[in-house]
């Protein structure tokens, strides 16, 4: 409903429907007991009219005026005296012909009655109630014959009531409900002004429009929200819940309005924010095998905590993002370093060069070709995939730049890897155990580091091998634990080989690691290249 395409208020739509509906009922009430009234009025009359006429055809004044002469000498004045007693509008008596001995108007006195309703009365001798038009009108009228002592019917008495009048009586009655329609009237809109004030407290002065639109922006809202959004009241049960918060809690699209939240998350804390009203922000907690970073705020009303709404995200995804972002650096650093390297080689040729050493130039280029050739032939010719190629290309500068030999097994054979094993997990697993590996070599003269990778059958086989001092007895169990180390300064250090076992296992692989007699260690790592796992 808009006036002039502005939105009516609530207050006003409140008023307008109750009047209506009022108006309406009233309406329809004052029509069925107008017609129910006027119905009764009508046969009351009536009765009252008989039996009025009843009793003046039996009283012995109009008995014995009727054996007279001249009946009307008698009985006009005394049938206008009654007539008035009764408050009739007419008594007309008249004998078997019809002829009036009595009537308001004196002049009619002697015509014949009007109406043509006697007959029953003069031929059958019966009382009735008849509605007929007569001198004076329309009315209701009641007839009763005039008997003598000896069964002989004298004539007629007829008392009416004019239609005029009953329609009077009836309109006074109507003008008294119209007064209590009206009153009526007030009392809605007084009732209505107060309801929608009372709405309008509970909706926080919105219209309903505005709660609409609030409605509708609310949706799309928690729909392109990526973080993860439950509300639940004061007792727990939940009242919202987005599309995010199911995927991260893998939780399918099973429906949650009006659970209970602990029956969803058992050790949730939410209730805790609920009973004191403390918000908690930026808390760490571990929730379905996940690193959920969480913030539940209170929803208070009038200073009362009347629900919680808890946000939260997957750290995981953060660490990804976050550990991607610090490899991209480090091969950025290490382009810079193999950069730096071949600039020296460049250097080095160059000063051969102006010293007239052609013969120890062209040797020394040739080796560092056939160094570089070889380890291009297995890189480009047997390792397909690009995510690879890259990450041995900055760790191939590390390790020349450390003066190490990352060795690149001619064995190995990779294809395209699939897409279930994301570039941030290779990143992840490829780049921890190859940089842990040349650490473990860095103060050898000798130090070798060996990769080698294979994709036959369902499997992604990645194996990385040093002859640094390998891993001391007892501690193969401990390795992958977050914040181990074998080194002795490592307040920072522990976290590589965690987070390798970390990625491995959410791809649904698995990493093993074995010692050699002469102290070699591989670490091998085998991923599933099903597409249906999830990186």
């Amino acid at each position: 409903m808009r006036l002039n395409n502005k939105p009516v208020r609530l207050q006003t739509k409140i008023i307008i429907m109750i009047v209506t509906l009022l108006i309406s009922i009233i309406v329809l009430i004052c029509g069925v007991f107008f017609y129910l009234e006027m119905k009764e009025l009508k046969i009351n009359t009536g009765n009252r009219a008989l039996q009025m006429a009843n009793i003046i055809s039996r009283m012995p004044e109009v008995l014995e005026a009727m054996e007279t002469d001249n009946p009307s000498v008698k009985l006009q004045p005394l049938v206008l005296e009654m007539q008035n007693e009764i408050d009739a509008q007419f008594v007309v008596i008249g004998n078997t012909e019809g002829i009036r001995y009595t009537h308001p108007d004196a002049d009619k006195l002697g015509q014949h009655m009007v109406g043509g309703d006697n007959s029953k009365a003069l031929v059958e001798g019966e009382a009735y109630i008849s509605e007929a038009t007569g001198s004076l009108g329309l009315s209701i009228r009641g007839k009763a014959p005039i008997i003598s002592e000896d069964g002989r019917i004298l004539g007629v008495v007829s008392v009416g009531y004019l239609m005029e009048n009953v329609k009077s009586r009836m309109e006074e009655k109507l003008l008294e409900i119209l007064l209590i329609a009206l009153l009526a009237i007030n009392i809605g809109v007084g009732g209505g002004y107060l309801l929608a004030r009372n709405i309008r407290q509970d909706t926080l002065g919105l219209e309903p429009h505005e709660i609409a639109s609030l409605y509708r922006e609310r949706n799309a809202i928690l729909q392109s929200v990526k973080e993860g959004i439950i509300a639940v009241d004061s007792e727990g049960y939940i009242t919202m819940v987005n599309p995010s918060a199911l995927e991260i809690l893998e939780l399918g699209e099973q429906e949650l309005i009006h659970k209970r939240i602990t029956d969803i998350v058992p050790d949730t804390d939410i209730l805790e924010v609920a009973r004191t009203g403390h918000a908690q922000e930026n808390k760490e907690i571990y929730l379905f095998n996940k690193d959920i970073i969480v913030n539940r705020i209170p929803i208070l009303e009038r200073e009362t905590v009347v629900g919680v709404v808890s946000s939260f995200r997957d750290k995981t995804d953060m660490k990804k993002l976050l550990h991607t972002l610090v490899e991209v650096k480090k091969y950025s650093e290490e382009l810079r370093a193999q950069t730096h390297e071949f600039t020296n080689k460049l250097y080095v040729i160059s000063g051969m060069l102006e010293l007239g050493k052609y013969k120890e130039a062209l040797e020394w280029i040739q080796s560092e070709y056939k160094v570089h050739q070889e380890q291009n032939d297995i890189l480009f010719d047997r390792i397909k995939d690009e995510k690879i190629q890259a990450i041995l290309l900055g760790k191939l500068a590390v390790a020349s730049e450390k003066k190490i030999l990352l060795q690149l097994d001619e064995g190995s054979s990779v294809q395209e890897v699939p897409s279930n094993i994301g570039f941030s997990s290779l990143v992840a697993v490829v780049g921890n155990l190859l940089d842990n590996a040349m650490e473990a070599v860095e103060q050898k003269e000798d130090g070798i580091v060996s990769f080698f990778a294979v994709d036959y059958g369902n499997d992604l086989i990645l194996e990385i091998s040093d002859n640094g001092p390998g891993i001391p007895a007892g501690t193969l169990d401990h390795i992958f634990r977050k914040g181990y180390s074998t080194k002795q300064e490592h307040q920072q250090r522990g976290f590589g080989l965690a987070i390798v076992k970390k990625e491995v296992e959410q791809l649904g692989g698995t990493v093993e690691v074995q010692r050699s007699p002469d102290h070699t260690t591989v670490f091998t790592v085998y991923l599933p290249k099903n597409e249906g796992v999830v990186a």
